[in-house]
């Protein structure tokens, strides 16, 4: 269940499934409580996790999205400057003309 996360040493606030340390805490603590209120909260614990999880998947996307745009925007800038390089050579040489 929700108390069996694990923390990696590289990145203490979250564990390897982007939930924060304190939710996994959280969980910790709703896995002692005794039986009467128990399951209803690990059920609404779990929908939460699950939540986190997925904004975190998310998060990662739009990183790597937004990695890959930079990348392309640099490629797009040096064409567009080595177009305007070979554009200015031609002028240069049909004005020689």
């Amino acid at each position: 269940m929700a108390h069996n996360l694990r923390f990696p040493s590289a990145e203490p606030d979250q564990n390897d499934e982007g939930v924060p340390r304190e939710l996994a805490e959280l969980g910790q603590l709703i896995g002692s409580l005794p039986s009467p209120g128990q399951p209803e909260l690990q059920v609404a614990f779990q929908r939460i996790v699950e939540s986190v999880r997925r904004r975190h998947r998310i998060l990662v996307l739009v990183q790597e999205a937004l990695s890959q745009l930079r990348l392309d925007i640099k490629y797009l800038m040096f064409d567009l400057d080595v177009t305007r390089k070979e554009r200015d050579e031609l002028r240069q040489r049909m004005e020689g003309l």
